[in-house]
């Protein structure tokens, strides 16, 4: 198959392009970087593409698209968010108009306001997002299924060449402790690297033309478990404590207010989206993806995390 992958510079897009390559698919790469390392898409044919600047004007014939592109922070101007996600997702869907679309979208288009537990797909998208983040990527993820596309929704996805959850995390360490919100015991669905791709490559060669489907590891875990072992495989000697949701909300929108103020460009390290994640279950049923796409995921695990 002649399949195009976009953001395959990225931490998504790239492991695609490497799971391709061993099958004999002719892949065509684009990125936002004027090049990448060859290792890093497999040796495919790559070009650098700002999907924010409108359709590629010569774009290949191809079989598929799988559509990792876009802005994977939960912090920014919300133009710039919508551009990336929404802007992006319409010039891939005009480049190749012919094409089968696999649309890699987020479990962050369900409702942040309310636990997920083991949520449909038919429950998101929802009206209301804690910031452009979410509703941005809930205005792409229409207009994907508008075009009659695949829609996968993994939810915190992690492995090597992590650069969003595992640093996250690693980050609360403060001296002996790990602060998170909650209680500690709420459940949570977490998506491996491995799990998504694999997810990937069915949605674009497999039978399904059309769809949404909740993309996660096999089963969801205890979050302080998750905490537990990821600071063992990484060697970090601390314990997570947890602060009441009540008690961390108002910090979480002062701090935002206070960062607004001050035009300052770089996240804070606690946000109200942020905690959301943490301190409500958000499990989500996997039933659709296992019956249409043969979707078989691996349990959560955190070995070699000490190198990723």
């Amino acid at each position: 198959m002649r399949i195009a992958v976009t953001g395959a510079s990225g931490f998504i897009g790239g492991a695609v392009c490497r799971a391709l390559a061993p099958d004999g698919h002719t892949v065509h790469a684009y990125g936002r970087r004027r090049s990448v390392a060859r290792e890093h898409i497999a040796g495919a044919e790559y070009r650098s593409w700002d999907l924010t600047r409108g359709p590629l004007a010569d774009a290949p014939d191809v079989d598929a698209v799988i559509h990792c592109a876009g802005s994977v922070t939960d912090w920014g101007r919300p133009a710039g968010l919508f551009a990336a996600n929404l802007t992006g997702t319409r010039s891939a869907l005009a480049s190749f108009p012919g094409a089968r679309f696999v649309h890699v979208s987020t479990a962050s288009v369900y409702d942040p306001f309310r636990p997920s537990v083991m949520a449909t797909e038919d429950e998101a998208p929802v009206a209301r997002y804690l910031n452009a983040y979410g509703a941005s990527k809930a205005a792409a993820e229409r207009a994907a299924i508008a075009a009659g596309a695949i829609v996968l929704r993994p939810h915190a996805v992690y492995g090597p060449g992590d650069t969003t959850l595992l640093p996250r995390v690693l980050s609360a360490v403060r001296g002996p402790f790990l602060t998170a919100v909650g209680t500690g015991r709420q459940r949570i669905s977490l998506t491996s690297l491995a799990n998504l791709v694999r997810a990937c490559v069915l949605a674009a060669t497999g039978p399904a033309r059309s769809g949404v489907f909740n993309i996660t590891d096999a089963a969801p875990l205890v979050i302080d478990d998750a905490f537990r072992e990821i600071l063992r495989e990484r060697g970090v000697r601390a314990r997570p404590v947890y602060i009441p949701h009540r008690a961390a909300a108002p910090v979480a929108a002062a701090v935002e207010g206070a960062f607004l103020l001050a035009r300052r460009p770089e996240p804070p390290r606690i946000t109200r989206y942020a905690i959301s994640h943490l301190a409500f279950e958000r499990t989500y049923d996997i039933t659709a993806a296992r019956t249409t796409l043969g979707y078989e995921p691996h349990a959560t695990a955190f070995t070699g995390a000490a190198t990723w």
